[in-house]
């Protein structure tokens, strides 16, 4: 019986190889990844993408180099607004709709929430950014 447990818990410890996805080529940050770029790699690393459906499509945040676990944190949406570039601003309340045009101070995909200057007043306000690539302010 003891011979028995002592085999269990070395079979228990020894820690499990998984396989994980690292770049196969240096990808440099705002570059959309594609399966391609990516190949599988055994090694026990928390946090590690795993699947290529969960970073293909994505873009890269930071560079990311071959052999280099990519995290889930090193990758996000393609950003759809890029800095300068001229948006449409929509402010809504209630019943009310005012539409003006605004420059991004900044970058963002879907969703994110970034700092736009106000063409007309020149004042900076923050809004999320739209799927069509507008901008709602708060």
């Amino acid at each position: 019986m003891r011979i028995l447990s002592v085999a269990l818990f070395l079979a228990c410890a020894t820690p499990a190889l998984a396989e994980i996805l690292v770049p196969a080529r240096t990808i440099r940050p705002k570059e959309i990844i594609g399966a391609q770029d990516l190949v599988p790699k055994s090694a026990d690393v928390p946090g590690a993408v795993s699947h290529p459906d969960e970073v293909v499509g994505q873009e890269a945040r930071v560079a990311l180099y071959p052999g280099r676990p990519i995290r889930f944190s090193d990758v996000g949406p393609p950003a759809i607004v890029d800095r300068n570039d001229v948006v449409p601003l929509i402010f809504t309340y209630g019943g009310l709709t005012i539409m003006t045009e605004g420059r991004a101070m900044g970058r963002g995909a879907t969703g994110e929430i970034i700092r736009v200057m106000n063409l007309s007043s020149r004042s900076t306000v923050t809004g999320r950014i739209r799927p069509d690539g507008s901008i709602e302010v708060h």
